[in-house]
């Protein structure tokens, strides 16, 4: 914590690097209204990403786009399949939804799953907690993540508009190609999207292999495994392609739109043994919404999407391994009402149904989970007040979870386990289950003077396990171990209570939160000691899904002189958390302390920047981790001009990547990958975008 302090009080005295986020003209209109609140506001995201800072930071994933926002780190495993961590929380506690709706992919039940949203047609992107993140899904104790396109139009252009980019990147040989365009007639609005982008292996800077190629990391007890790359990383290519079509009747009173969406999505797993994943989605979606239906109603919202998600496992000789599938529907209806005793807000209903599937190609028989429908039906409430000085938000929703196995199921490979050690294990239990979550939420900003804030929100959110932690068995490779679920898991309950203090006005800004998460049966995978072998493993680990009560404690500091401005701007901030068990030992893949700087400047067509990170190194682990993860420094540069050309808008733009080729592992990265495959090294990216 010293050293933290110490690193943070020299960047408040000036050292000011960051990446390049002024808008220019060309791309001002990229800005779109968020399904919530704006940033800042009593019920507005914690953070948005839209415009030019989006596109300046737009990774591969979502994971490495938001991994160097306050409070944001990434799983990091490999270019195709990151997810985001946040406050040093993942999977199903942090929920991903596109347009308000769920993904729907499998990303939350492993690491090497990759999130189903193409970044190439994303437009904005919000991070919410607390209230505002009540109106989309429980249990999101990190927070959630809506990923928002204009896939269904709710505005006649009245011309063709539309956009084109193109760029190469040094570090992968990456190509990507990206397009959409918009038109309206009469009172139809079109919409279509397409991007395609092709990566290949990324180059590396030293050895794969943390510590060198003769480490001896033994990640399944007494099989050190060494790998003896350097240059390029096997497996770490990434190729995607999408589509989408959109399109909406427009009216005075509201619109009615559709959508279609293709998702190929082709990625390497770079674990020491190696591997890829080929996966694909078809998603449908159909919206409504009518403003001022009656009276006291400002506005009538009704959405529905159908996903059909598939993608299979291949090991690292091309043969197909695993077949997952997941065909979910969801449908949301919610009405914005006006001020009711000093509140206005929305009310609204969700239901979900989800049907998951995971088969050994080989034998036909159930892949570590059975088949399992889960069924979820919600009713919320989310409102925000101001009284004087006060800004207030509440929510409230309530939620019936069922989880249903096929009791038919037969796991893969269960009868020629060899256990190693004292204990033998059986599968759990293919029980239906039922669970009610309720999750409320409160917070007030105080306006002690005019530009200044002090505010404090308490959460409490519910989860109900997921179908891996209740019903898994089996080996595991992407993590090499054997994960044993719990069919008599308990419903999760996080209480989160943050103070924060900020200034919104001026031209420096800044603000400063410190926050405490309690868990109550906090779900975990518990490393039991004993060891499983199989055909094609031996020694993976067994680890039972089990619970305990658990703490995250941490605080971010975010401070910025003339930012999102025209002319120098910078800003500096830092973050820090720490997850312990209650009964002792800390909590698995928790982030390392950081603290970074920007600075930006634009003049006239031209914008430039670069951002500096430092990460501390990470020694509080889990008593199984392995480790510590060392320090790293990142350092990004960018730079871009902007011209029009009669109705074009070109902006020709490069982005320098890890200048320092510093060897980069994330401590929430599983030992899997992060022993064994670093982040990309120095890299350039040229490219080209053209706005109509």
């Amino acid at each position: 914590m010293k050293v933290f302090i110490k690193y943070l009080l020299v960047l408040l005295i000036g050292i000011c690097a960051g990446s390049c986020y002024g808008q220019s003209s060309a791309e001002s209109n990229l800005v779109i209204e968020s399904n919530a609140n704006q940033e800042g506001s009593a019920l507005g995201p914690s953070k948005i990403l839209s415009g030019d800072e989006l596109l300046n930071k737009m990774g591969s994933n979502l994971g490495s786009t938001l991994s160097n926002e306050m409070g944001i780190s990434t799983t990091g495993f490999g270019a195709g399949a990151s997810r985001p961590v946040i406050r040093g929380l993942e999977g199903s506690r942090v929920q991903i939804v596109q347009n308000g709706l769920a993904v729907s992919d499998v990303s939350s039940i492993s690491a090497d799953h990759a999130s189903a949203n193409p970044m190439a047609s994303t437009r904005q992107i919000e991070v919410l907690r607390g209230a505002s993140a009540l109106m989309y899904g429980s249990g999101s104790s990190g927070g959630l993540i809506n990923v928002i396109n204009d896939r269904i139009p709710t505005s006649l252009s009245g011309e063709i508009t539309g956009s084109l980019n193109t760029s190469y990147e040094t570090v992968n040989q990456g190509k990507t190609v990206s397009t959409e365009i918009d038109n309206s007639f009469g009172s139809i609005a079109m919409h279509v999207d397409a991007a395609v982008s092709n990566a290949n292996d990324y180059r590396i800077p030293g050895y794969a292999e943390q510590g060198g190629p003769n480490a001896n990391w033994a990640i399944s007890p007494g099989i050190p495994q060494n790998v003896p790359y350097s240059g390029k990383l096997p497996f770490s290519f990434n190729n995607q392609n999408n589509i989408g079509v959109g399109a909406s009747y427009i009216g005075d009173s509201g619109y009615t739109g559709a959508s279609v969406e293709r998702l190929n999505h082709d990625y390497g797993v770079p674990t020491a043994a190696g591997g890829f994943i080929q996966q694909s989605q078809n998603r449908y979606d159909l919206q409504r919404e009518s403003r001022d239906p009656f009276e006291g109603i400002t506005a009538f919202k009704f959405s529905i999407s159908n996903s059909q998600y598939v993608h299979n496992e291949f090991d690292s000789n091309g043969i197909a391994q695993t077949n997952w599938k997941n065909n979910a529907s969801e449908l949301r209806a919610v009405l914005d009402h006006q001020q009711w005793l000093g509140w206005k807000g929305s009310l609204g209903l969700q239901s979900a149904t989800a049907k998951l599937t995971a088969t050994d190609i080989a034998s036909g028989n159930s892949a570590i989970v059975p088949q399992t429908l889960t069924n979820s039906n919600a009713l919320f409430w989310v409102g925000q007040g101001t009284f004087g000085n006060f800004k207030n938000n509440v929510g409230l929703r309530y939620n019936n979870v069922t989880q249903n196995p096929n009791q038919a199921s037969v796991y893969a490979g269960q009868g020629d386990v060899i256990w190693g050690g004292t204990a033998s294990y059986n599968p759990p239990s293919l029980s239906n289950r039922q669970f009610n979550l309720l999750s409320y939420s409160g917070g007030s900003i105080w306006e002690f003077q005019k530009g200044y804030g002090l505010g404090a929100s308490y959460t409490v959110s519910q989860r109900a396990p997921s179908a891996t932690e209740l019903y898994a068995f089996g080996p595991h490779d992407s993590t090499a171990t054997y994960i044993i679920g719990n069919s008599g898991l308990s419903t999760e309950t996080s209480h989160n209570f943050e103070i924060n203090l900020q200034k919104t006005s001026g031209i420096f800004q800044g603000k400063a939160n410190l926050y405490q998460n309690q868990f109550s049966n906090y779900i975990y995978g518990y490393y039991t000691g004993a060891v499983a072998s199989g055909t094609d493993y031996t020694n993976f680990p067994v680890v039972v899904s089990q619970q305990a009560n658990a703490t995250i404690k941490g605080a971010e500091l975010e401070l910025t002189y003339n930012w999102k401005q025209s002319g120098i701007g910078s800003r500096l901030f830092g973050d820090i958390s720490q997850g312990t068990f209650n009964s002792g030992g800390n909590l698995p893949l928790q982030p390392a302390p950081r603290v970074g700087a920007e600075l930006a400047h634009q003049i006239n067509r031209w914008q430039m920047g670069a951002t500096f990170i430092h990460a501390f190194e990470q020694t509080r682990l889990a008593s199984f981790e392995i480790g510590p993860t060392p320090s790293y420094n990142l350092l990004n540069a960018g730079l871009s001009y902007t011209e029009k050309i009669d109705a074009i808008s070109w902006t020709s733009y490069l982005r320098l990547s890890n200048l320092l080729n510093q060897t980069i592992r994330y401590a929430t990265t599983p030992e899997t990958v992060r022993l064994y495959a670093p982040q990309p090294g120095r890299s350039l990216m040229v490219g080209l975008r053209g706005a109509f």
